[in-house]
Order: C-alpha cells, then sequence, then structure tokens
C-alpha cells in the first residue's frame, strides 16, 4: 500500500516528466522503451509476490491509489462512483483515485517504476499493457478469485502474457461513424449505413462542406489516440499494422479529401475529446468516435439529432470496414501486498457494478454476461457499435507497440500534411514498421 507521501512525489514527478516531454509530438508511450528497461527498484527484485498477500492489522485502513487518465465529465464520474462503491462495501480498505494526462501516462508509469514510486492499481489503454508486463511493471494474481473465462477472450488476451494474468479488462470498444440527421436532411442527402462506401462517403462530406461546416474529422493526433482512430482505415484498404504498403489506398483517400477540404485538417492536432466537441458544436457534419462520447452529447447537447452507423467500406464488393479495438484494462502492479489492488478488482469483476460502471463511462462491458445487458442490446446506436465490434482488431498486442504506433502515427501526419505523397509515407512507414519487427528478432 501507499504511503501518504504519494500525492506529493506524484506531483514531483509530473512535473519533471512534462518538462522532458516539452514540444514531444512522438506517439504516446514512445518514451516508455527509449534507452531500454528500466532499473528494477529494490521492492521490484524482491520475490514473486501473492495476490492472496496478508491482510493489514486490524481497525487499519490500507491504501489503495489508482492511476487513470480519465478527462471526460461521464468518465470522472463514473471513476469517482466505482472509488465510493468500493470504500463503502468493506472496511479494509480506502480507495482513491490520481488522474495522469494521456500523453504523460506511460512516461509517468517508466519514471515510477525507476523511482519505486507506483500506484496499486493502473487503468491503461488494453494495447499498452503487454509492454509493461514485459517490463516488469504488473504482478501475477492468477491465483486471484476470479471467473476468467467469463471474460471476451479478446480483451482478456491483453491482460495476460505466458498463460498468466495481471489484471482484468475494464472496458472494451470501438470507432463508428456519427452523423448530423439534420445537416443531411438539408442537404437531401441519404443517411449513411453499413453499405456505404468510400466513394459514397467522400461524396456526402464534399456535399456537406459548406457554410464553416466540414463534413468530416476524425483524431488524428500524433500519438497512439491518432494511431487508433486512423489504423481502421489502412486495415479497410487491404493493409495492416506490419503492412502498410498494402494500405496505400487509404493514405490517397485522407489526403485527397483533406485537399478538397471535406476532412478537416485540423484532425492532425485534435484529440477525440475535440472532435467530438467539433460535432457537437456544429462544425462537423460526420466524424469517427467512440461510444464513450455519448453520454457527453446527450448532457450537453441533447436536441442534436444524430445517428451512428459503422464505418464505411472501401467499396461494393468488399465486406464491413474493420474497425479498431480499443478500451482499458485494470493492471496490478507488482509489490509485496497486493490484496488491495486484487480487492479493488474483485469489486469491479462483479457483474452489477460492471454494467452501471460502463453505463456512465460510455463504453461496453469486457464480461461477456455483462455484455448483453439490455441497456445496450435494446439501443439503436449501441446495437451499431455492437455490430462494428464484430469486425474490430486490436493493436497488436504486441510488446512492441509503442515503436509500430510511433511509425504508423508518423505516417498519417505525414500524409494528412501533405508533407509526402501517399506512396513516400507509406514506403518509409514501411521501412520504419520494418526496422521495429527485425528489433524483436
Amino acid at each position: 500500500m501507499k504511503k501518504k507521501v504519494l500525492s506529493a512525489l506524484l506531483c514531483l514527478t509530473m512535473v519533471v516528466g512534462m518538462l522532458a516531454g516539452c514540444g514531444n509530438s512522438s506517439a504516446s508511450g514512445s518514451t516508455a522503451t527509449e534507452g531500454g528497461q528500466p532499473a528494477m527498484s529494490e521492492k521490484e527484485e524482491a520475490a514473486e509476490p501473492s495476490a492472496d498477500s496478508a491482510p493489514a492489522p486490524s481497525g487499519a485502513k490500507n491504501e489503495v491509489v489508482i492511476w487513470d487518465y480519465f478527462e471526460t465529465d461521464a468518465q470522472k464520474e463514473m471513476m469517482q462512483s466505482l472509488v465510493d462503491g468500493f470504500n463503502s462495501s468493506q472496511d479494509e480498505f480506502v480507495a482513491s483515485h490520481v488522474y495522469v494526462p494521456f500523453t504523460d501516462y506511460e512516461k509517468q508509469l517508466t519514471l515510477g517504476m525507476a523511482s519505486g514510486e507506483l500506484p496499486d492499481l493502473v487503468i491503461l489503454d488494453g494495447c499498452d499493457m503487454a509492454s509493461f508486463i514485459q517490463m516488469g511493471l504488473f504482478g501475477d494474481v492468477s491465483d486471484a478469485d476470479i471467473n476468467w473465462d467469463e471474460y471476451i477472450a479478446g480483451p482478456m488476451s491483453s491482460t495476460m502474457a505466458d498463460g498468466k494474468h495481471y489484471g482484468i479488462p475494464f472496458a472494451t470498444n470501438c470507432t463508428a461513424l456519427f452523423y448530423n440527421k439534420d445537416m443531411f436532411d438539408a442537404a437531401g442527402i441519404d443517411y449513411p449505413n453499413g453499405e456505404t462506401t468510400w466513394e459514397e462517403f467522400r461524396e456526402m462530406a464534399n456535399s456537406l462542406t459548406k457554410d464553416g461546416v466540414v463534413g468530416f474529422g476524425n483524431a488524428a493526433i500524433g500519438t497512439d489516440e491518432g494511431t487508433f482512430q486512423c489504423l481502421q482505415w489502412l486495415y479497410t484498404a487491404g493493409g495492416s499494422y506490419d503492412n502498410i504498403m498494402g494500405g496505400t489506398d487509404a493514405y490517397h483517400l485522407m489526403q485527397e479529401m483533406v485537399a478538397e477540404g471535406s476532412w478537416s485538417k485540423d484532425s492532425v492536432n485534435w484529440t477525440q475529446s475535440d472532435v467530438n466537441n467539433n460535432f457537437k458544436a456544429g462544425n462537423l457534419a460526420m466524424q469517427q468516435n467512440g461510444p464513450w462520447q455519448i453520454p457527453g452529447i446527450a448532457k450537453d447537447t441533447p436536441d442534436l439529432n444524430y445517428g451512428v452507423t459503422v464505418l464505411p467500406k472501401k467499396d461494393a464488393g468488399s465486406g464491413q470496414a474493420t474497425s479498431i479495438l480499443g478500451g482499458e484494462n485494470i493492471g496490478v502492479v507488482k509489490q509485496d501486498d497486493m490484496s488491495g489492488a486484487v480487492a479493488f478488482m474483485k469489486y469491479y469483476d462483479q457483474t452489477d457494478v460492471m454494467v452501471d460502471a460502463m453505463k456512465v463511462y460510455g463504453s461496453f462491458p469486457p464480461k461477456t454476461e455483462a455484455a448483453q445487458n439490455s441497456y445496450w442490446t435494446d439501443d439503436p446506436i449501441q446495437k451499431e457499435f455492437i455490430q462494428q465490434l464484430q469486425t474490430s482488431i486490436p493493436r497488436g498486442p504486441n510488446a512492441s507497440w509503442p515503436e509500430y504506433s510511433q511509425a504508423i502515427q508518423q505516417g498519417f501526419q505525414e500524409v494528412i500534411t501533405s508533407a509526402k505523397t501517399p506512396e513516400a509515407a507509406a514506403g518509409d512507414t514501411q521501412a520504419a514498421v520494418d526496422a521495429v519487427k527485425a528489433s524483436e528478432k
């Protein structure tokens, strides 16, 4: 458990990290593996801890500190409700959570590993967990009283390595296509649907780009958040995270639509929250985004007349477009006593707790039973995301994902800003990806 000085140490660590990261536009997490694995603290060099370590003496309440990067009001509300619910459910532990900005998240974890000052639990992007398991951040909790088989296979696999469990999935999601129905109606354009092709999507975006409105926007910021939103276009074009050349047509679509003004050129600087804010403000007719934005739209713009459908496919002869599997995991930080962390994990493992949290968060439960709740299966918008999840694929999973992501997102940035031709960007990105692959051997 962490001492009360953690908050002060965290603030100091974050200041150092932010100063070191000023001006860095590389993919989130690229600094996590630069220079190799950090030196292990004495705590990390200790014998492998047990998930069932002895509890604290009677009457004492041990701290359980959780790090997260949640920034929307709905996410913050969800996290505080979880903490409050856990604290009131038992008398042995008291939990609290600390916000760390997403752009600095992996850097702070790496600095924490070097200093030995870490939380008890980390909520992190599922694709990043493999690299931190390899670095020794997380402890083996395979002996925890969790029914691992109750979880959806894809998200659960991202919490494991060599058959061992290091946490549980927290949320699962993907992105889909939001569209402003009023703008489509005013322009006399049919709504997009599961059969919409890239050509039709491009025509829609062009027709709706007028009077200060841009047809489409997404998050193409130079972090893994941007990779998450851009990578699906590469896959839909026939490529993959290690076969960039196969998806060169996606680079053409992006660059040409930006040049036409129908794909916002500001996407290279936008986070997913930025994109949604522009959609809510009426600056975008269509956006690529996730279900976590739904609560914010309902709260801030309850009268917004919008719909959601799956992302456009490449052509009429191809199947449904893919999307990229997103979501977070809860990782248990490796230490001598992980009983508090495991207790919180087991609290969240309860189906009713998970369902209530995901309703507020705006994502899907990673537990099979919870995901079958009628809240998701009976809602017309949520059902579209469930449909999109059927063709969603993970980023990686690969312990070298931060390096892959950095290389891939740099290529998207170069294409959207027209710094390189689609062919040049694809070739250079393929070379960078091949270098990462070669380093793994």
